[in-house]
């Protein structure tokens, strides 16, 4: 298991971001906080490194992962970026800028999807995207857009990444730990829901960086009865 590490977060004040961000802090390691518009480190936690940094330039993106900008040289970099409305564009391009940078610093990239991108648990063949069973009808761009990066990181030459789809459901909730881990099949849970909170998918995350596991690409979902606040 690898400890000690520094890790950047690309979107850091999103919803998957910021959880990520206090959960990897949490557990000793150094976090540099990316986003356009960053916010303060939590109160006491001096693990954490605010940077502003626009996904769209390169140049300050790999200033920010290669040490250059004042801080240590990341060991990995977690892409947590989301658009409203969707933009699908600026998300393969942002996978894509990512990807490029981690080969050449020879650095671990975690992309954090979506769900469309996996297969149904009733029917393989059906790619969740394609199942209004999960994706209605006004959510087919965002799952498309998720796809679309799947499809960034499978075409590219670094062999070190890996795509974490979520369950159907990603909501803010309580940390507890537990989740369940599969590859390219949607899970669902002991209640038959496939959900997990903003906080179990970020231990998810950091369990994954720190113990590499051999697939490219990985989903998890809430393990046991469904937590109440």
């Amino acid at each position: 298991m690898r400890t000690g590490m520094t890790i950047a977060v690309l979107g850091a004040t999103g919803m998957v971001g910021s959880r990520v961000i206090d959960e990897a802090g949490a557990r000793g390691h150094q976090v540099i906080a990316l986003s356009r518009k960053p916010a303060a480190g939590s109160p006491g936690n001096q693990n954490v490194t605010p940077v502003a940094v626009d996904a769209n330039d390169s140049h300050a993106v790999r200033a920010a992962l290669d040490g250059s900008a004042s801080h240590g040289v990341a060991d990995a970099v977690v892409l947590t970026l989301r658009t409203t409305p969707v933009d699908e564009e600026f998300l393969v391009g942002a996978t894509r800028t990512v990807l490029d940078i981690g080969a050449r610093l020879g650095i671990r990239v975690l992309v954090v999807g979506g769900a469309g991108a996996l297969r149904s648990p009733d029917d393989r063949n059906l790619l969740v995207a394609d199942n209004l069973a999960y994706v209605p009808a006004d959510l087919k761009a965002v799952a498309a857009a998720g796809i679309a990066q799947l499809r960034t990181c499978r075409s590219h030459a670094h062999a070190d990444h890996v795509y974490v789809s979520p369950p159907a459901l990603l909501e803010p909730g309580i940390r507890t730990g537990r989740y369940r881990r599969g590859t390219d099949t949607l899970l669902t849970s002991a209640d038959g829901r496939s959900w997990i909170s903003a906080e179990d998918l970020a231990v998810a995350v950091v369990d994954e960086l720190e113990t590499p596991g051999p697939d490219h690409l990985i989903t998890v979902v809430h393990h046991g009865a469904v937590p109440r606040p």
